[in-house]
């Protein structure tokens, strides 16, 4: 049976109590047997329009008064009545004659124990409420959107309660947490890392002991292992006692521009540092320079003022030695010169494995004079993006120093090995050589022309070149070492 189906008009003796001529009175009828409608007086006046101005009608009321998308609301809520179930108030839009769609509450009535068809209701003009609740629920949206899109959690603790915390739902979302289930503060605390925790929960106890507003940065392990920096902020809300009654809190998820400050960091004390060894190189190497040319200048000069063939000859073999430490100079120069050339040139894959098997094929000989073993396992990280001619050079100065620096009281053993530990790849390089003294050389280990033990082939170049060419590329190097017992050398790779 439609309720759209416009039904006959009865005859004069229908005429229900409950239909009014109040104006106030907003009431209407529907009878689902004979179609009727009726509408009170108030029915009309709380849509603006006089009773000869539209049909009390099904039709008209779906048609020109209802708006569509709430038709179906108010059938299913129709049907419930007439299953004599319980009915909830149904907020529909109504057409008013002079202010539009305006919203209004229906109250339908279950039908009394003696049904005979009828269904009646009330409507409530609810427009103002309505409209404070929808600009409400658009000002929460926008808010919470804006707690989305700048990943900002708040939270709150009850001094008289400071074991319970409440959180929004920023919050989980920031923490990965699914449900919304609650947690105690101990339990938010507990997501940031170990080292953060104490600060933390001492910040929260003085916030409300003391009044005192904190506003730090911590590390958070989300319930997805996931390692976020957020900021973390409270203020106490006091009473006229200068009492903390509430501790209101902000978290906000800092981690891109926290990463991007330590890697600016980071950078900014790499280009110090090696500014701080440049400066030391062009000393050193102006130093050098001016050294092997006043020499030159000396020998050139001593050679003119002698006739004497055999002093000449003599004089000529000082001027090669000189010619030829002034060109290992310069090889040097090229060779740190080139470290900064070379960082623009294209990385690419480099099988670890392999490259290092070709450096240790060509020391073969050194290895085999002095019975070396030389271990590898790259089972960690077998291949890595690099600057292959880098990576060659670094295995090249790293062997060559542990089988140069061996212990002649022991077989030499060299192990070279990957580790990767969280997001970085490491490199190590340990041998139980002949150790260096870092307590007295620790500052110099990686300086130009550094050497610590009387070998005279020693040029004290090849780490200062190492050094460079991994910090060039981002990376780290660092030594552990004890005389006549060894050295380890641990390079950050990425």
């Amino acid at each position: 049976m439609s309720f759209t189906e416009k039904g006959t008009s009865p005859g004069n003796n229908v005429s229900p109590a409950r239909l009014t001529d109040d104006p106030d009175a907003c009431i209407w009828e529907y009878n689902s047997i004979t179609k009727e409608v009726k509408w009170s007086a108030g029915f009309y006046n709380i849509l603006g329009y006089h009773p000869n101005e539209i049909e009390s009608s099904a039709q008209v009321f779906f048609e020109h008064l209802l708006y569509y998308q709430d038709k179906h609301v108010f059938l299913d809520a129709l049907y419930q009545s007439r299953l004599n179930q319980q009915v909830a108030p149904v907020p529909i839009r109504l057409l008013t004659k002079n202010n539009g769609y305006q919203w209004f509450e229906s109250r339908i009535k279950n039908p009394e124990n003696s049904y005979n068809g009828t269904i009646h209701g009330l409507l409530v003009n609810i427009n103002i409420y309505k409209q404070e609740s929808i600009t409400f629920a658009d000002k929460q949206f926008m808010h919470d959107e804006a707690f989305r899109i700048a990943r900002l959690g708040s939270w709150e603790i009850n001094p008289l309660k400071p074991g319970v915390i409440a959180l929004s739902n920023q919050v989980y979302d920031i923490y990965d947490i699914q449900s919304r289930l609650e947690i105690s503060a101990e339990e938010f605390i507990s997501f940031f890392e170990p080292s953060y925790r104490v600060v933390l929960q001492q910040a929260i106890d003085h916030a409300i002991k003391l009044c005192r507003p904190f506003d730090t940065e911590a590390l958070l392990r989300t319930a997805k292992n996931n390692l976020l920096w957020l900021k973390v902020k409270g203020i106490p809300v006091i009473d006229n006692y200068g009492h903390c009654i509430t501790l209101k809190g902000i978290i906000q998820d800092i981690d891109n521009e926290k990463r991007k400050q330590l890697k600016l960091e980071q950078s900014v004390n790499l280009l110090t540092d090696q500014n701080r060894r440049l400066q030391n190189f062009a000393y050193i190497v102006s130093h050098n320079l001016r050294s092997h040319t006043g020499n030159l200048q000396f020998m050139v000069n001593l050679f003119e003022q002698t006739d004497e063939e055999e002093e000449r000859i003599e004089i000529f073999s000082y001027l090669k030695t000189i010619s030829d430490s002034l060109n290992l100079t310069i090889e040097h120069l090229n060779e740190i010169v080139k470290i900064q050339t070379e960082i623009t040139n294209e990385r690419s894959v480099v099988e670890l494995e392999k490259l290092f098997k070709s450096v240790r094929s060509a020391l073969k000989n050194n290895i085999e004079s002095i019975n070396a073993i030389v271990e590898y396992d790259f089972s960690q990280c077998t291949e890595i993006n690099y600057i292959p001619a880098y990576m060659e050079s670094i295995f090249q100065n790293l062997l060559t120093n542990s089988l140069k620096y061996y212990s002649p009281g022991r077989q030499p053993i060299i192990q070279c090995y990957t580790l990767r530990e969280g997001n970085h790849i490491y490199l190590i390089f340990e041998d139980n050589g002949l150790g260096i003294d870092l307590n007295r050389h620790g500052d110099k280990v990686f300086g130009m022309y550094k050497t610590f033990h009387q070998n005279t082939d020693a040029k004290g170049i090849g780490l200062f070149i190492t050094r460079n060419q991994i910090e060039a590329l981002g990376g780290s190097i660092t030594v552990e070492s004890t005389v006549n017992v060894g050295t380890k050398f641990t390079i950050r790779l990425v």
